[in-house]
């Protein structure tokens, strides 16, 4: 093991082919650098590609930089713009180049380096970038945890009390194959001081969020499929708030705002009112209910209410979410995979847009 090793890619998205390539300069390395170099045109922010590598491989050093420059093997001129932003994120010689693609051999030679090519013709780690974009559910084995997360697309079902919004969610996640994340709210009626008859502060319902939001980030690095069910949110939190305080908790709604799901899913009020013990009673469902009507009427996120029996129910959101899902896992085409014409075009783009 020696020398200064060299990673490069576009990580779009990050997996374990990529994670093998880097284990093996590790390996033949005292030090490696990881270049996420990526385009404008490109739907993962590089902020977020450079993240995952970060956190699955902690001991390399990671540096990022859009590379608008036409990929065209064939041009001297594409070539040096590339070589002049891969020089510029080095801060040192490099000896070695690993790579599993054959552009590597140039590469290192440009860098007086020598290619360590990995296994070639990808006989080993059997996955690419290009057939993940094209199936991320096939191929969800290939992601880190991180990427899961990222990528994985959240369904919210929420409602007034004993409209169903538990029962669906759990048979919802059942249908779709996934997790589901449970009310934590629920859980700290019942352990808060005071229990159920202390008037509540509103500095606990930013405590339910914390907790909501951290039951979902666990859950997201988890599913074994590109979306989660939960059972409430951090909207629905911030209608409880007014329920129970007595007033808008504007940050609560804010913080809604940054923290969107793909789908909501309103349960019906049109069932039979139920008492459990920790709700408050059939008298203030309705008026619970139209404000949720409205709330959601009032911002972006597509919803739906359902009404009738669960399996209706679900049909129902599941129809919704199809399209939705769909939309939400395309990726934009990256620049190498564009005719040559488009790519200097987008590049031209690119470049007046920086200038202002």
């Amino acid at each position: 093991m020696s020398g200064h090793g060299l990673v490069l890619g576009k990580f779009y998205p990050f997996h374990s082919g990529h994670s093998h390539l880097i284990r093996q300069a590790q390996r033949e390395s005292d030090r490696v650098t990881v270049q996420v170099l990526g385009a404008s045109v490109e739907s993962i922010p590089l902020a977020v590609r450079a993240g995952w590598i970060r956190e699955s491989h902690p001991g390399v050093r990671v540096v990022a930089a859009m590379d608008d420059a036409p990929v065209d093997f064939e041009s001297e001129a594409a070539w040096d713009e590339h070589m002049a932003l891969i020089a510029s994120l080095l801060d040192g010689p490099v000896d070695k180049v690993f790579s599993c693609d054959s552009y590597g051999g140039e590469l290192a030679r440009r860098l007086d380096a020598r290619w360590v090519q990995v296994d070639e013709g990808r006989r080993i780690n059997p996955v690419s970038g290009t057939a993940i974009r094209a199936d991320v559910a096939g191929n969800w084995h290939e992601l880190a945890p991180a990427v899961r997360a990222w990528l994985t697309a959240r369904v919210v079902v929420l409602g007034a009390e004993s409209t169903g919004s538990t029962t669906l969610a759990e048979a919802l996640a059942e249908r779709l194959g996934t997790l589901w994340v449970p009310e934590y709210g629920r859980e700290h009626s019942v352990i808060r001081d005071g229990g159920l008859t202390a008037p509540w502060r509103s500095d606990e319902f930013d405590l339910i969020v914390d907790r909501q939001v951290a039951l979902e980030q666990q859950a997201l690095r988890q599913v074994p499929v590109p979306v989660l069910v939960c059972d409430t949110d951090v909207l629905a939190t911030a209608l409880w708030h007014e329920r129970y305080v007595g007033a808008v908790a504007t940050r609560l709604h804010e913080a809604a705002a940054a923290h969107p799901p793909l789908l909501y899913v309103l349960t019906g009020d049109e069932i039979p009112f139920e008492q459990d013990g920790l709700r408050d009673g059939e008298h203030i469902r309705h008026d619970m209910q139209q404000r949720f009507r409205d709330v959601l009427a009032a911002q972006d996120v597509p919803w739906l209410e359902v009404r009738g029996d669960v399996p209706t129910r679900v049909d129902a959101a599941a129809s919704a979410l199809e399209p939705l899902l769909i939309e939400h896992l395309r990726f934009a085409v990256p620049l190498e995979a564009r005719p040559l014409d488009e790519q200097r075009a987008l590049q031209q783009d690119a470049r007046s847009t920086s200038l202002g």
